[in-house]
């Protein structure tokens, strides 16, 4: 490394009129210069700068780097420095060439990245809790399906846990969502054990007049108040990684539902300062944040050139939110887990949102989405080896929320979106709100992570919280999509599931109301062949789900004609029976149709992947859980039920709490859970 440096200054001397090295011993004392300050000045500075820093989100950090090349200059006769731009210049040019080069030499992988991850982490925590009751860690796999990750193992872009399967340790399971296949209706289930009442990702509620966003935090928030009996699968000194829902975890962190609680134990907000202070995550950040926008752009542009179909446009803002969920959010949690391990924590459970945000984009298995899904598998297997130097036993379950089916969009097939499809049929003058938008995770938990950096009480979440005004929040009111106004039709949308309501008509609309409202809207919807069936209930027949050749009488299980629901799957009735007797069921449910021979759905928002509804690979994701736990007696269907299977898999290992709990399950009814909500 000091050879290279040397070499790497006499060579920038030679391409730049700003710098200037006298000769190959000044350039070696010059290198040994750079190296001694790096060691010993920039802990100090990096200190003292530290809000700079992640108010720049590193980039104050480069400007301190070209300064201190500057002094080295100062200290040093054989070498000059024209200025700081010269200095940054230098800077970076010799941490992009040792980067470079010690890639190359296999060198800066994982022991580089040990010693500057690991080890730093163990000092961290200082005195953990050392136990022989094995902790049990959930690693989720946001979007991943089972039949797409058994095709990722068998052709190398899931090595590590390949190697699990095949070595015995590990079995995989494949399980079933509900019908609102997506996050946050998933994890409440995983996490709390009840997703009851959850139509979508996102849905209006008459009786709030205003709509619910999963993934907005105070929504999230009240999600969680809903849905905890406070003691979730993370209850007993459980830690919280990257969710959206908590589990009832002590500690969280980029969790969406706890980031704007200020009442929480610990430091908030000092895991992103203590990522930040370190010069090497803030270099390695910024050039892997640099490959990862470059590679966004160009697969965006070889997809255009090929003509690959089906895609989106995809530019240069969503590379910068790509590379927030691929490089700096899965960095930050991978630190928060291991930090976690060397704690002592018992239990854990943190979402890697990176595999998921690239198969929205470009495709669930395009060559970009199995490259960051090989990057993924990669974390989970430094985190299990950092493991190994925990102060006791951990087995690791890794598990998806749910997949993604893949598709045209509603729009590009058809040239018209839901919304405005609902609103032709409707034949009026009304107000919407839309259904095209995208889900935007990745910019979602972008701003809580700021919110939640800038809501601690130290001197850099003071300052972060000055310059944004307060602390940067997402819009949660929800009622600005409306203008304040409550809309006369509600169009909403999750992946492939479409939500039609009528906010202004108290209670749900029935299928005479409707029909004599708009007599031309729910012909429209069951004639089109994007749609599959919509869900409505009838004040003669019951509920219905209404397709273009027959009717599925859910009350009374009986079909007339062709069942709209047979391509869904077995459990597609169970799934349409339970959403409708939610009390915040849309007045019409929709969902798009699923193509069979193609494998492919028809999102209604703007998305090649997507999820939220059936059809396809969406509703199955996995659970790869170690080979000594007993697997489940029968199907796993729905996130309650694998909710109850992880429960009992902490109880096999020793953690007395959940063994008690399951004496207690009796007192958690959902007739019990039902009245605590209301």
């Amino acid at each position: 490394m000091w050879l290279l440096t040397a070499v790497t200054l006499l060579v920038l001397s030679a391409l730049l009129s700003g710098v200037e090295v006298k000769d190959f011993g000044a350039a070696l004392g010059s290198a040994l210069l750079i190296g001694l300050l790096n060691a010993l000045l920039w802990p100090l500075v990096i200190r003292i700068a530290l809000p700079l820093t992640v108010l720049t989100l590193g980039l104050g950090a480069i400007l301190l780097n070209g300064a201190m090349i500057l002094l080295v200059a100062a200290i040093d006769p054989g070498l000059k420095i024209s200025g700081l731009f010269a200095g940054v210049v230098v800077a970076l040019s010799v941490t992009v060439v040792n980067t470079g080069v010690t890639s190359l030499l296999a060198i800066d992988d994982d022991p580089f990245w040990y010693r500057n991850v690991v080890r730093r982490q163990a000092r961290r925590v200082g005195e953990a809790t050392a136990s022989d009751v094995p902790g049990l860690f959930f690693l989720e796999i946001d979007g991943l399906a089972h039949d797409v990750l058994l095709r990722a193992m068998r052709d190398g872009n899931a090595p590590n846990m390949a190697r699990w399967v095949r070595g015995d340790t590990h079995q995989l399971l494949s399980w079933e969502t509900d019908w609102s296949s997506q996050t946050g209706a998933c994890q409440a289930g995983l996490l709390h054990g009840d997703n009851d009442d959850m139509p979508a990702f996102r849905w209006w509620e008459k009786d709030r007049d205003a709509p619910i966003v999963t993934n907005h935090p105070r929504d999230a928030m009240e999600i969680e108040r809903r849905h905890s009996n406070g003691r979730g699968l993370l209850f007993d000194g459980g830690a919280s990684r990257a969710n959206i829902v908590s589990g009832d975890a002590p500690h969280s962190l980029l969790t969406m539902s706890t980031v704007l609680r200020r009442d929480r134990p610990g430091r908030i907000g000092q895991d992103y300062f203590a990522y930040f202070a370190s010069p090497y995550n803030v270099l390695r950040t910024l050039l892997l944040v640099g490959r990862e926008v470059v590679s966004e752009l160009v697969s965006a542009a070889q997809q255009r050139r090929r003509d690959v179909q089906p895609r989106i446009h995809r530019g240069f803002t969503y590379a910068l939110l790509r590379a927030w969920a691929t490089v700096i959010q899965r960095d930050l949690q991978v630190e928060a887990i291991i930090a976690d391990l060397y704690a002592g924590l018992p239990v854990a459970y943190t979402t890697f949102l990176a595999y998921d945000e690239v198969a929205h984009h470009s495709g669930i298995e395009r060559p970009e989405t199995l490259a960051t899904l090989r990057q993924v598998d990669r974390q989970i297997g430094r985190i299990a080896a950092a493991a190994e130097h925990a102060p006791r036993p951990y087995k690791f379950v890794v598990l998806s929320d749910h997949g993604q089916s893949q598709g045209a969009t509603f729009r590009d097939r058809y040239g018209v979106s839901l919304e405005e499809l609902v609103l032709q049929a409707s034949s009026g003058p009304v107000e919407s709100i839309g259904a095209g938008e995208r889900p935007d995770e990745a910019l979602a938990f972008l701003g809580a992570s700021v919110a939640e950096a800038s809501a601690g009480d130290s001197r850099m979440s003071k300052t972060l919280r000055f310059a944004t005004g307060g602390g940067a929040e997402p819009d949660d009111d929800g009622k600005s999509q409306a203008n304040g106004r409550v809309p006369e039709i509600s169009v909403m949308a999750s992946g492939c599931l479409g939500l039609v309501s009528f906010p202004r008509r108290p209670g749900r609309v029935t299928l005479e109301h409707v029909e004599a409202l708009y007599p031309s809207l729910i012909p429209t919807l069951i004639s089109h062949p994007g749609i599959g069936f919509v869900l409505v209930r009838s004040g003669i027949h019951g509920s219905l789900a209404i397709g273009p050749g027959g009717v599925h009488h859910l009350d009374a299980d009986r079909v007339e004609g062709r069942d709209p629901l047979a391509p869904f799957g077995p459990n597609a009735a169970r799934h349409v029976r339970r959403t409708n007797r939610f009390p915040h069921c849309a007045d019409i449910m929709v969902n798009s149709t699923y193509w069979e021979d193609t494998d492919e759905v028809a999102a209604f928002e703007e998305l090649v992947g997507s999820h939220g509804g059936m059809g396809g690979s969406q509703s199955f994701p996995f659970l790869l859980h170690p080979a000594e736990l007993e697997p489940p007696d029968e199907p796993l269907v729905g996130a309650e039920a694998v909710h109850r299977q992880l429960r009992s898999w902490l109880a096999e290992l020793g953690h007395e709490r959940y063994r008690e709990m399951a004496h207690e399950a009796d007192e958690l009814t959902p007739a019990a859970m039902g009245a605590r909500r209301r």
